[in-house]
């Protein structure tokens, strides 16, 4: 039966190891517990863990308590808005390379360019599709 190690560490046992990825870490930081719910419920099944954030503030304490692989931020929210956010990130030496998206209901060009300077990777506009999601996620976790 083939086998497929990383550093040493046994990832896949089985025949099919095209299909099986290394689990990866994503903070999710939304303001509406049932915006997360449809991030969450989007996501099932890809193996990745999931981290939620209620608010900016939030999303920065557990930024520091857990490494996430990504981050998908809202941009309105209340404390700390996802701008602040992605500039408080990219201070840190351990987010400096994560991809962060935005996925808000903001569509505006000039809100889109301030994003980018802050650091953000990408855009979702909402609402969005479970497999718009599942899609941004693969290409940037790969």
């Amino acid at each position: 039966m083939p086998q497929l190690m990383v550093e040493g560490r046994l990832i896949c046992n089985s025949g099919r190891m095209g299909l099986t990825q290394m689990s990866k870490t994503i903070l999710t930081v939304d303001d509406s517990a049932s915006m997360r719910q449809m991030i969450k419920l989007s996501l099932k099944g890809s193996g990745h863990t999931l981290v939620e954030a209620v608010d900016g503030l939030d999303g920065l304490s557990k930024a520091r308590e857990t490494q996430a692989n990504m981050v998908i931020t809202d941009l309105n929210m209340p404390n700390m808005n996802g701008l602040g956010l992605i500039r408080e990130l990219r201070k840190m030496p351990a987010y400096q390379g994560v991809p962060i998206v935005f996925l808000t209901t903001e569509s505006d060009d000039a809100m889109k360019n301030e994003a980018k300077a802050a650091g953000a990777t990408g855009w979702i506009t909402k609402p969005f599709q479970a497999e718009q999601l599942l899609a941004v996620v693969r290409k940037v976790l790969g």
